[in-house]
C-alpha cells in the first residue's frame, strides 16, 4: 500500500484500475481488504481509490476524539494529493456515514454515491449509549468482545464470517474506539438527499442482522431518483456475498 500524510496522520491506500474514479470507503471495524472480492469486477470501469480510514487497517490515527468530518476530510486531502478533483464515493456500513459527509462537505467533488449496507440516519439515544458502553470496554478489555458479538451478525456465511473476524482481529482497539465514538456523534443525514442531484445507489442484504432492509427501503422513498438493489439472502457484507451482483449495482456510479 501506498501512503500519505493528512491531518497530521498517515492514509494508506490502493489504486487499482482504469476509468472514472470511484472511491470505496470500508466500514467499521474492517478495512480495504473489505473489497478485495469486488475489485477484479469494477478495475476495467473505474480508477479504484481503496483507503483505510483513519485508524484503521495501515493507517494511523490520533488520541483525540475525531468526527465522520474529519474522515471525510482525509478523504478530501487524499484525493487533493492525488490530483482528483471529483470522484464517486461508495461507502460500507460507517463507510456509508463518511461517504454522507463527504458529501455535505464537498459536494462539488461528488459525481455519484452509493450507500452498501448503511443507512442515513442518525443513532437513537439507545444505540449512542451502546456505542459509548462498546468503547469502555474496548479501552478496559481490548476488542475480543466485539469481535465476538459481531461475528456473526455480519454474515451467515462461515467463509466469510472466518474472513470477518480476521480482519477485525487485525485492528487496533484506537480504531474501534474511535471509530465507535465517532459513529456516536454523526448528524442525520435524511436532510441531505433532497439536494442530490447525481446518480444515487443504495445496495442491501436483505439478510442484513446489523442495519435492516428497512433503511435501506426509507432512503428510496426519500430520493425516489436513486437505484435501490435489495439483493436477496445476503447479509452485512454484500460485496463478499454477492460479488457480482453488486459490482453490477455499482457500475450504475459510472
Amino acid at each position: 500500500m501506498k501512503k500519505i500524510t493528512i491531518n497530521d496522520i498517515e492514509i494508506a491506500y490502493e489504486r487499482q484500475g482504469k476509468g472514472s474514479p470511484l472511491v470505496l470507503l470500508h466500514g467499521y471495524p474492517l478495512d480495504h481488504h473489505l473489497w478485495d472480492a469486488i475489485v477484479p469486477l469494477l478495475k476495467d470501469t473505474f480508477d479504484l481509490i481503496i483507503p483505510d480510514l483513519r485508524g484503521f487497517g495501515e493507517s494511523t490515527t490520533v488520541d483525540t476524539p475525531y468526527t465522520m468530518y474529519d474522515f471525510a476530510s482525509d478523504i478530501a486531502g487524499l484525493l487533493d494529493q492525488l490530483g482528483v478533483q471529483k470522484t464517486a464515493v461508495a461507502g460500507h456500513s460507517m463507510g456509508g456515514y463518511v461517504a454522507l459527509a463527504f458529501a455535505r462537505l464537498y459536494a462539488e467533488r461528488v459525481s455519484a454515491l452509493a450507500l452498501v449496507s448503511s443507512q442515513v440516519l442518525a443513532d437513537p439515544p439507545d444505540r449512542k449509549h451502546g456505542r459509548y458502553k462498546s468503547a469502555a470496554e474496548v479501552a478496559e478489555k481490548g476488542i475480543s468482545g466485539v469481535v465476538d458479538t459481531m461475528t456473526p451478525k455480519f454474515t451467515s456465511n462461515p467463509e466469510w464470517q472466518a474472513f470477518a473476524r480476521q480482519n477485525m482481529e487485525a485492528q487496533q482497539p484506537a480504531a474501534y474506539i474511535g471509530g465507535l465514538k465517532a459513529m456516536a456523534e454523526r448528524v442525520d443525514a435524511t436532510t441531505l438527499l433532497p439536494a442530490i442531484k447525481y446518480p444515487f445507489v443504495v445496495i442491501h442484504g436483505d439478510a442484513d442482522m446489523l442495519i435492516p432492509i428497512e433503511r435501506a427501503r426509507e432512503v428510496k422513498a426519500a430520493l425516489p431518483e436513486s437505484h435501490l438493489f435489495e439483493i436477496k439472502g445476503v447479509g452485512h457484507m454484500p460485496m463478499c456475498e454477492a460479488p457480482d451482483e453488486t459490482a453490477q449495482a455499482l457500475i450504475r456510479l459510472n
